[in-house]
């Protein structure tokens, strides 16, 4: 057998720094996953020294290959590759891993590690992710690129485990990369076959390769992840092929070079312990008693990155000027999107809508606000889960995106985990994008609206159908605990709009103020348009909650959102005429109305007034912090039934007659106490 080169010697070198880094900074956080980095070091190496084009100087770059490690939990692989690099971790970054205030987390956290690209926690989000980013790739490239200037170029790669091949969200999503042919993916299966319980054929014996063969990947194989020839070879093949987005299955061995550890389920998630990490670095041919060690001529041949990133971004900018001089609209409406900025005149268009008492389902105004803004927007995009002719969100003329074609309507199939996933990878590559469904499945995508929440996201999404007003699809339809559950997820804004205008401001407010997702509440019945020259702005949607309407004076007041904003007017003119003086408030966004000062909460909901009542088809269960305990709150707190919208209304209590009700009661309660 013939002695190894000094290359390959140095790549060994490299590959085994990667490895003891990892070891190590587990082992003194004594906490983490230590043996999928041990075992993917080499394709970490060949990935961030051969392939990947990236400026460690500007991780930012808008050309950049993309990648995603799914499998987050191995997040030591990322660091230690990263700090090699030279992204601006440093030694220091590394020996924090896991602890307070670090550069380096349990998993890699979007907008807190350079270099890290998307939050990947729950396994399969960053199989999603990935696809999300080939979708926007591919979409950037049509839009912006032209003959001889194409500045949209790059690829997307991911490394997933056998634990994100087994959630669903993966197969959801992968299922909808294949039909599309995402042929700039390659995504790298760690077949390890160990999971935190043990060997994976205890509960995972399919045929993977089979399995994404028939979602239409290009399936390659690659026996021994430590054969960097067999790599390449695989990665050479990937890139010939136009046609599939590509899996390379990959043979590792977790633990790899420990001998107690290797091959084990205890390597998984748990320090490997001091015996056991001396003993893979002897194995290593690696100095046993030294920790974080990194050798100068591995510092010195991984940091050419650096001058080699500042290369590859430097020709793109030379390549993009000559663009910026051919197409100057559409260079600025490039760096306008990079920018994370919004075209002048973006929301020019959002319509007025005129008094109308039998009105219109929010569904129905919020689809043509939507339309509105996409014609002034030219970057929005997206779809709905099979559910377009119902969510109302078709943008107008516009093509689909499907495999030839490049329009800005997503078909994401029935597969609402995986859009949440997607849209998450195409909101970081800067389209502004959204997702819709009936509310009632928003459990379905809960896991992915999550982290874009922790991320900062500006994603939309669209929940129609959004109480028992949908009807006679029945229980199983009807939200009632979804409007509670989604305000319960910080960063969150739930917007639930009470007619068409309130509809058409929430839709400005989730494209133009957004610090994060928003989740707008349609309804699928009717309901009135208020005449705004008696009744304050839809405007005061933008502060969260407003007084709509009120009587001088007011001693009761009636808190409504949505479909139930109408029986709140409707019991303000009955108590009116029985000599109550309310005050009616719009509350359609209570995330909102926190963010505002104290003194404009109390203009709206004033300590002396404790007689309040509030009215929502859904649960009670929050809705406390806002009546007090002198108040009473009108809701639904069990499933509803099948029944037409109106009969079920009248049923549960959902009439301004029973909103009159509450509203004597709660005043003759707090009268009697003074």
């Amino acid at each position: 057998m013939a002695s190894p080169t000094k290359q390959q010697e140095l790549e060994l070198l490299a590959i085994n720094t990667i490895r003891t880094l990892s070891m190590d900074a587990v082992q003194k956080a004594n906490s983490g996953h230590p043996g999928t980095p041990m075992a993917l070091a080499p394709l970490a190496y060949l990935l961030f020294n051969e392939y990947l084009h990236y400026n460690p100087g500007n991780p930012h770059w808008p050309n950049r290959d993309r990648f995603v490690l799914s499998n987050g939990h191995a997040s030591m692989l990322l660091y230690s590759v990263l700090f090699l690099t030279g992204f601006g971790l440093t030694l220091e970054d590394l020996k924090q891993f896991r602890q307070w205030d670090s550069k380096t987390p349990g998993h890699p956290e979007y907008g807190l590690t350079p270099g890290v690209e998307v939050t990947t926690g729950p396994l399969g989000q960053g199989v999603g992710n990935a696809v999300g980013m080939a979708i926007a790739q591919r979409w950037l490239a049509a839009h912006f690129n032209r003959e001889g200037h194409e500045i949209v170029d790059y690829r997307v790669y991911a490394i997933c485990g056998d634990g994100d091949l087994m959630e669903g969200v993966s197969g959801e999503a992968s299922s909808l990369g294949g039909h599309l042919g995402l042929s700039k993916l390659t995504m790298f299966y760690d077949n390890n076959h160990i999971t935190i319980e043990g060997a994976t054929e205890i509960a995972f014996t399919e045929d993977v390769g089979k399995r994404y063969e028939a979602y239409g990947w290009n399936v390659l194989r690659v026996d021994d992840v430590n054969d960097l020839d067999s790599l390449r070879a695989a990665i050479a093949k990937a890139h010939a092929q136009q046609a599939k987005p590509n899996l390379i299955m990959v043979r590792s061995h977790i633990g790899y070079g420990a001998p107690k550890r290797q091959d084990t389920k205890e390597a998984h998630g748990e320090p490997l312990g001091e015996d056991q990490v001396r003993a893979a670095k002897i194995n290593y041919g690696w100095p046993p008693d030294k920790t974080f060690l990194v050798p100068p001529e591995v510092e010195s041949y991984m940091r050419l990155a650096v001058d080699r990133g500042a290369k590859l971004e430097q020709q793109w900018k030379e390549k993009y000027e000559a663009y910026r001089k051919a197409f100057a609209d559409l260079a600025t409406e490039w760096e306008t999107m990079q920018a994370g900025h919004l075209p002048d005149g973006w929301d020019s268009k959002i319509p007025v809508f005129p008094a109308d008492p039998k009105g219109m389902a929010t569904r129905e105004s919020g689809g043509k606000v939507e339309n509105a803004i996409a014609e002034r927007l030219p970057w929005m995009m997206g779809g709905a889960a099979d559910l377009s002719p119902s969510t109302r969100t078709v943008i107008g003329t516009e093509p689909y995106f499907e495999r030839e074609t490049t329009g800005r309507n997503m078909h994401f199939g029935i597969r609402e985990h995986g859009m949440g996933a997607i849209l998450n990878g195409m909101s970081v590559s800067k389209l502004r994008v959204f997702g819709a469904t009936f509310m009632t499945f928003s459990d379905y995508m809960r896991g992915s609206i999550r982290l874009a929440a922790l991320m900062r996201l500006p994603v939309t999404y669209v929940f129609t159908h959004d109480s028992i007003g949908l009807g006679e699809d029945g229980p199983t339809h009807q939200p009632i605990e979804h409007l509670t559950a989604l305000r319960a997820i910080p960063h969150l804004t739930v917007i639930r709009p009470g007619d068409a205008n309130e509809a058409a401001e929430s839709w400005r407010y989730a494209i133009g103020s957004a610090k994060g997702p928003t989740a707008l509440a349609f309804t699928r019945q009717a309901i009135p348009t208020y005449d705004r020259s008696k009744m304050a702005s839809a405007a005061g949607l933008h502060r969260g909650a407003y007084v709509l309407i009120e009587s001088q004076n007011p001693e009761v007041i009636l808190i409504g959102t949505g479909s139930e904003l109408q029986l709140c007017v409707a019991a303000f003119e009955k108590l009116g005429q029985q000599g109550v003086k309310a005050r009616v408030v719009s509350m359609p966004s209570w995330e909102i109305f926190e963010q505002q000062d104290e003194a404009y909460k109390q203009s709206v909901l004033p300590a002396s007034i404790t007689a309040r009542v509030s009215v929502e088809a859904g649960s009670t269960l929050a809705w406390w912090k806002y009546v007090g305990t002198d108040g009473l709150t009108i809701g639904r707190d069990d499933f509803g039934a099948s029944a037409p919208a109106k009969e079920l209304f009248k049923h549960y209590g959902f009439t301004a007659e029973h909103v009159v009700e509450a509203a004597l009661s709660v005043l003759e309660r707090t009268k009697a106490r003074v």
